[in-house]
């Protein structure tokens, strides 16, 4: 099996400005009187009726009561809260939840298990195109509550691989990235958590083609999940995540040893403090 998905507006937004369409029109009301009168530009009431925008509460409420709707559309905002997860990696974070191991490799930036608030804060708020703040807290606090799984899942065996210019990226600045550094320390005295960093020049024929993480069930299915911008990918042939898994290997056996804070650590530590 093979998953790929595409990011695209949520179901809900389509919905929810179809049903604003159905009532507007059922009442009379055109656009334009619409968005006058919830204070809103034309375009950008176009762009919630048609799913490319959420509805705002204020939204759902003046057009709610401009069309008589008597509370239906107000209620569509329960329906309308921002995902926790992007929809393209909701079967992968299902997954990772359950795992009882996982093994993580990650070329450019932290994996998302080990991020401190703040650079989670400063990754999800830079996203592109925009997200609004309901939605970047949301997903910065889910992103937490997945990292809580290393201490609270102490049976299951967590392997990370950075790779050493994840290190020397100054995402959010000098106090940002050396707070997250502190936290890299403390997360790898973890009993069931491994952090290994892979130096500058070395497997760099394999090292620079993007992520890894390879996630073993239960039921000892074994699972490999790649990503890129926009889109990402689910492995479970086991031909394709043989091959994620050697890659891994081939990674790992260039790295540095996880028993010692290796040197490359130590200078980026001393340039955050």
């Amino acid at each position: 099996m093979t998953t790929e998905v595409n990011s695209q507006p949520p179901v809900a937004w389509r919905y929810c400005g179809s049903q604003i369409k159905m009532w507007r029109a059922e009442a009379g009301v055109g656009r334009d009187a619409l968005a006058k009168e919830a204070g809103y530009d034309y375009e950008y009431v176009k762009s919630m009726e048609n799913g490319r925008r959420r509805p705002t509460l204020r939204f759902l409420q003046i057009a709610d009561q401009v069309c008589g709707a008597g509370g239906k559309l107000v209620a569509a905002q329960e329906y309308l809260k921002p995902e926790p997860f992007p929809v393209r990696s909701q079967e992968f974070m299902a997954l990772e939840a359950e795992a009882i191991a996982v093994s993580w490799y990650e070329p450019l930036l932290i994996p998302g298990l080990l991020q401190t608030e703040a650079y989670a804060q400063v990754l999800i708020g830079a996203s592109s195109p925009p997200l609004d703040d309901e939605t970047v807290n949301e997903r910065v606090a889910a992103r937490l509550r997945r990292a809580d799984a290393l201490r609270r899942r102490v049976g299951v065996m967590y392997g990370f691989v950075i790779y050493e210019a994840a290190l020397r990226t100054r995402v959010g600045g000098r106090q940002v990235m050396g707070e997250q550094f502190q936290h890299l320390l403390e997360v790898s005295l973890l009993r069931n958590v491994s952090v290994q960093v892979l130096p500058y020049g070395r497997c760099s024929g394999v090292a620079l083609n993007g992520s890894i993480v390879l996630l073993e069930t239960p039921e000892h299915d074994h699972y490999g999940y790649v990503e890129a911008p926009e889109v990402s990918v689910l492995h479970a042939s086991p031909e394709k995540v043989s091959a994620l898994t050697q890659t891994h290997a081939m990674i790992r056996m260039h790295c540095l040893s996880g028993r010692s804070r290796p040197r490359s650590s130590e200078g980026c530590q001393r340039s955050y403090e």
